[in-house]
Parts: structure tokens; sequence; C-alpha cells
């Protein structure tokens, strides 16, 4: 049936529901599974006064799935988270794109202002508010803010962050006329491959945004450091100072691609200098795929075993000669220095098309052992 995908909703789901009731204690939506989903306690109490008002049967909604069946046999839904996470998927689309955004000043601390955008908290930090609009207060007290409650203000996105749930707004960023000249101007200017000092003026999910000579970058993830990181903020924080090499100008979209990277020495290529084809090597296989086995060796480095290299014998699946954890002699039989990647072989360990080589190699063991 039309249906069948829709019958087991997953937890952590968003799907589009239809009312089906509302009471007092509950709203009963169907979201295609056999019996409706509930919004009830903490989650209903969370909805907005005036948007729960305005809700009728019939009427379409999202919902995020908090589980599919609790201790009471009920599929536990919640309309504010599901509205939250489509919020987030915004605001990282703005931030991206660098669109402005027009609000109302919601609320204020001591450190600045709170606007919501798209239904979520945005801050706009004290320094990130315009020069006109803070030459308005007087003092250091948080209510110096309090008459800009309700005022309209347009805000650039520069730093969102779902998993600590940040969002940080800038009024003085959210000029599109001047910063677009500025930035066609040092499109202009620049060089591909010149080597520039910034300053991080935004941080997302897929990398962060560096200004140079007044415009905005983007040093994407992979693009940051040849080590391993699950997001910019492990490394970078807005308003530090790094160096950074052009590495593409679109003129025609205006984008400006940086790295950090570049400017480093890759460590792969230090680690692996100890390396050569032909040679016997220990290493532990790390994880099993269609194609072959990874293994790691000494200093960190993670070679491929191809599956035809795994068995003199033809075999469906690694797991037929290797597992997990196994600690093997493996040979060197490939080393791609351009995409960085280590081709390792089982079957010829033992291959005496190497010998000459085993035997010269265990000569030299045999040496450094008496010298000792």
């Amino acid at each position: 049936s039309e249906d069948a995908g829709l019958e087991f909703p997953n937890q952590g789901e968003i799907r589009t529901g239809v009312i089906a009731s509302i009471s007092s204690s509950q709203i009963l939506v169907s979201v295609g599974a056999k019996s409706e989903g509930v919004i009830m306690g903490r989650e209903l109490e969370q909805i907005p006064g005036l948007e729960r008002d305005a809700f009728k049967v019939g009427q379409e909604i999202p919902v995020y799935v908090i589980t599919p069946e609790d201790s009471s046999g009920n599929l536990v839904l919640s309309y504010v988270r599901a509205r939250e996470a489509m919020g987030w998927e915004v605001v990282e689309k703005m931030q991206e794109s660098g669109e402005p955004f027009e609000g109302q000043i919601e609320g204020y601390n001591k450190g600045g202002l709170i606007v919501l955008v798209h239904g979520l908290r945005g801050f706009i930090p004290a320094s990130q508010i315009s020069m006109a609009r803070r030459s308005m207060v007087q003092g250091e007290t948080p209510d110096r803010w309090a008459k800009m409650i309700s005022e309209t203000i347009s805000v650039r996105i520069i730093e969102v962050d779902r998993a600590r749930r940040r969002l940080i707004l800038s009024e003085r960023a959210a000029n599109p006329e001047s910063r677009q000249s500025i930035k066609e101007r040092v499109i202009d200017e620049l060089q591909e491959g010149g080597t520039y000092t910034g300053r991080v003026t935004s941080i997302a999910d897929f990398g962060a945004f560096v200004n140079i000579n007044g415009a905005d970058g983007l040093v994407h993830l992979s693009e940051l450091t040849w080590e391993r990181v699950q997001h910019p903020s492990e490394i970078l924080e807005v308003g530090q100072e790094v160096k950074v090499k052009v590495i593409n100008v679109d003129k025609e979209k205006k984008r400006i691609g940086l790295s950090m990277r570049a400017l480093q020495g890759d460590p792969w290529h230090e680690k692996v200098e100890k390396f050569k084809v032909g040679q016997l090597v220990e290493g532990t296989i790390t994880r099993l795929t269609k194609f072959g086995a990874f293994a790691r060796l000494e200093g960190d480095i993670e070679g491929l075993i191809h599956i035809s290299e795994l068995s003199e014998n033809r075999i469906q699946h690694p797991k037929e000669a290797v597992k997990e954890g196994d600690t093997l002699t493996l040979r060197v039989i490939r080393i791609d220095s351009e995409q960085r990647r280590i081709g390792l072989s089982l079957r010829k360990v033992d291959s005496s098309s190497f010998a000459d080589q085993d035997m010269k190699a265990l000569a030299a063991e045999l040496k450094e052992e008496d010298k000792e």
C-alpha cells in the first residue's frame, strides 16, 4: 500500500501529521501509522499559547517522534521539537548564503540582545550591535537594553552550533550593500595561491568563515587541518586570527575558498617515509568492508588490504580471512602519496618474489643488533 513506508515511525524522525482531535490535555495527530500519535504533558505545555489556540482539526503540522511506543503503548510526538529542528536547518542555510534576517528584539541580558529566528533564540553580543544602537544606551546594567524590546532589527547569522544550541547573530554584519561592494573589490584583488592573515567571523557545522581584507571566505571543514575534527569549534573560535591560503575565487558567484590545511605540513607524508614497497609490517585490523580490510600500522597510518590480497583462495567477504582486532604481519605492495593511500597484502607475506628483499632486511636487522 502507499502507506507501507509510514507504518513504523522511528525515534528522532520528523513527519508531517494531521491533527485528529484537540483537548485541554492532549492533541492527537495522525502520522500515517495504524494508531494516532499524541502530544501531551510538557510537550503540549511548551507550544506557545497563540499557536496552540490557532490549531484546528484537519490541519497539517510537523511532528517529531519522541518514542514510537511508551510504557502505555502511545506513539509520543512533539510539535516544538519538530519546529526547532526545521528552524536549525533554515538558519544553517541562511548562514551559508549570508542572507540577512529582519526580526524583533524579544529580550536581553547583560551581554546583549535576544532575537527569535524561525523559532530559535538567537543572541546578539554587545560587540555585534550597531554603533548607532549602542550610542542610544548608557551604563552597564542589563536593563539598559530594555527600551529596545519589540524594536525591529536586521541581523546576519554568524555562528550556528546545533549540538550546543548556540545561535549567534550580528547587526553590524547585516549591511548587505556595503558588504557586497567590499567583497567585489576584494575578489578582484585576491590572488589564488596567495597567503593572507584573517579573522574568524563565523563558525558552522560545515566550516568557518574568515574575513580577509574586508570580505568573508569559507574554510571548509576538510580544509581546516590534516587531523580529523568533527566541528570547527574544536580548533577555532570567533575573533581568532588565522593564516589562510586562497584556493579558489569564484567571481561569478562571489565566493572565496580558503584553506588553513594547505599551509601546514602533511603529517601523513612524514609518517609514511618509514615504509617502502615490499616491506613487511605489523598491522591491526580496524574495520571490514565488502572490498577489503583496513589495517592500522605504526604511526597511526591506515592501509587497505584489498579483498584479492587477503587469501590465495577466492573469498566472498573479508570476514572469511580476518576479523577486527587481528594483529597480522602484512606486506606493503603500494604507496600512493598523491592519494595518501597504502596498499597492503596478507597473501604476499611469504611470496618468493620478495625473498631477496626480506633477506636484505633481515641482514640489516641483525647488523643493527650486533652494533647494540
